[in-house]
């Protein structure tokens, strides 16, 4: 039986910083590392682009092998091992491998097992031409497909799932001139992005040649003469030479679980602040863990790269202050005050052919659950000054405590700029600064980058005008409100209106407004004014105009853009055009 100090279950991401962090916390540690599959260190997040070609060849996947990793840090990998038991009381785990099984005991454990794809209850899920992408295997088998390496290519590919994973799949199978339908059973694409921000999305995968089937799923897959066919739940029948199942992921915890590890109900590992479990000695990071989001406080996995790889040196830091080695391995004391593993806010990013979404925080579902109060924002700033040649819009969202100002998400669509303006919005959301405070943030300008007044400056103007009553907002989602309620006053130009307005809307420029007080007030007859023009801001001083008279108005958050957005489909059938 095999001996070691430290036994790490799982690399990638969480296991692989735990095994280098304590590396280099402790030079005489003894570390090994057990990989269930063929590569310990790999980018996955880099599979979808080697699927459509843009990374070329699979070892550019590969960050560390067991030998580099042997080489630069000393650590024992060993991949193509699986952990199939888990003794706590012995400190003792069960190996299979290449060469047969095998017990090791350890003094520390740290269980970094990951997550799989989850399976739906869809037959025939074993079919051949169904693959999931997951590991660089299934990235290199997807890639021959692709290229028709030993076989004829495919032509036509269905992506089940729209999430993350199954967006850059499909764009990446698209870009490598497949035939490409997205399939998604909720009732948009990306379902973590809002409708309104999700449409935008939609559209941009349209205009890649990606057919978008939303609000219904796969119900079965058949084989039909060499090809697959997927059939979907309202009966339609999609041929494919390739199915790409991206449903989710669910935690690879089932082994660990019947040692009595504490799981939720979903499988997601619970631990404490610093990561240890309820089990004596063993540690947790990554993907198959439970994590409070920092916005709403719920417990749920948050499988994304950064936060596993910060929790793997956490752990790392915590098991060697817990120990009392630090002052042994010549290490300031203050690593016995270890910071606790940062509540997620869920940071994350995907490129869609011209066009980068990205989030931070909460959305509105997971903040309505919480029974958190909040009020949406909408913007649409260029991404740099206008005058500079190349300006174009950032769609921007964003959820604040209609009280204290507190940013609670925020998303982002557009060409340029989004990754900028939400990683600045995470950073403040970490500070806890509030909206308002935005104004304050010193950043960079010139014109190729930005704008005198930023984007995320301007999200501080917004949310200040809102929180001291200087702007009131009626949103997308009152459009019945609007309509039967209201008085709709749409304060574009004449040519704008004529291009899509509200069936009850009547037009008066913001620029004439002052002049025709009279007649806004004779067609009003005392209803509350629901204002409009294109993206909010011509609204926001016509606002005040009307206020400043003492009329009841209100102005469409982010105007007629975000409104076309947040209907989609529906949006032609509804808007008028012409004057």
């Amino acid at each position: 039986m095999a001996k070691h100090g430290y036994v790490i279950v799982g690399g990638v991401a969480g296991g692989m910083s735990a095994a280098a962090r304590l590396r280099r916390l402790d030079e005489a540690a003894d570390i090994v590392i057990f990989e269930a599959g063929p590569e310990v260190s790999f980018a996955n997040c880099g599979l979808p682009y080697y699927v459509g070609g843009e990374i070329t060849s699979q070892d550019e996947l590969l960050v560390q092998t067991p030998k580099s990793l042997k080489d630069s840090l000393n650590l024992q990998v060993h991949v193509n091992h699986r952990v199939t038991a888990l003794d706590a009381a012995a400190h003792k785990v069960h190996v299979v491998g290449p060469a047969g099984e095998l017990d090791v005991t350890y003094d520390h454990l740290i269980l970094s097992p990951g997550a799989t794809a989850t399976r739906p209850p869809i037959e025939g899920l074993d079919n051949p031409h169904v693959h999931t992408l997951r590991t660089v295997t299934d990235a290199v088998t997807m890639r021959d497909l692709v290229t028709g390496k030993g076989g004829k290519p495919a032509k036509t590919a269905v992506v089940l799932g729209a999430g993350f994973i199954g967006l850059e799949a499909a764009e990446g199978l698209a870009h490598a001139g497949v035939e490409v339908t997205l399939v998604e059973v909720a009732p948009h694409v990306l379902p973590p992005l809002e409708q309104e921000m999700a449409q935008l999305v939609h559209e941009e995968l349209q205009r890649l040649g990606v057919k978008v089937v939303v609000g219904t799923g796969a119900s079965a897959v058949a084989e039909d003469g060499g090809h697959a066919v997927v059939r979907l739940a309202d009966g339609q029948s999609l041929p494919a030479d390739l199915v790409v199942l991206s449903t989710g992921v669910a935690p690879a915890t089932q082994v660990f679980v019947a040692a009595g590890l504490k799981c939720d109900e979903r499988g997601a590992i619970v631990t404490d602040a610093h990561g240890l479990t309820n089990l004596p000695d063993v540690w947790a990071v990554g993907d198959a863990t439970l994590s409070t989001d920092a916005v709403t406080g719920a417990r749920r996995p948050v499988p994304l790269a950064g936060p596993a790889n910060r929790a793997g040196r956490l752990v790392a830091d915590q098991i060697v202050a817990a120990a009392g080695k630090a002052r042994r391995l010549g290490i300031t004391d203050k690593i016995a005050s270890v910071r606790p593993l940062p509540a997620p806010l869920g940071t994350a990013i995907v490129r869609v052919g011209r066009l980068t979404a990205a989030m931070t925080g909460a959305n509105r579902a997971s903040l309505a659950g919480a029974g958190i109060a909040f009020t949406t924002l909408h913007l649409h700033p260029l991404a740099h000054a206008g005058y500079f040649p190349g300006a174009t819009q950032i769609h921007l969202l964003v959820h604040i405590d209609p009280r204290t100002g507190r940013i609670l998400g925020a998303q982002a669509v557009g060409e340029q700029g989004v990754d900028k303006r939400i990683d600045v919005l995470a950073t403040a959301m970490r500070a806890n600064l509030t909206a308002p405070d935005l104004i304050d943030l010193d950043l960079c300008y010139s014109p190729p980058y930005g704008s005198a007044k930023d984007p995320v400056s301007m999200i501080g103007f917004l949310s200040d005008n809102v929180l001291t009553g200087q702007l009131a907002l009626w949103q997308p989602d009152e459009l019945d409100w609007a309509r039967t309620k209201a008085f709709v006053l749409d304060v574009r130009t004449p040519e704008e209106f004529a291009s899509g307005h509200l069936p009850e809307a009547v037009n008066i420029p913001h620029t004439s407004l002052r002049g025709r007080l009279g007649d806004v007030k004779q067609q009003a007859g005392g209803r509350p004014i629901a204002v409009t023009c294109q993206s909010g801001v011509r609204s926001y001083i016509a606002h005040r105009v009307l206020a400043a008279a003492g009329f009841d108005s209100r102005s469409l958050s982010g105007g007629m853009l975000t409104l076309r957005a947040f209907l989609g489909a529906a949006a032609d059938a509804l808007l008028v055009k012409g004057s």
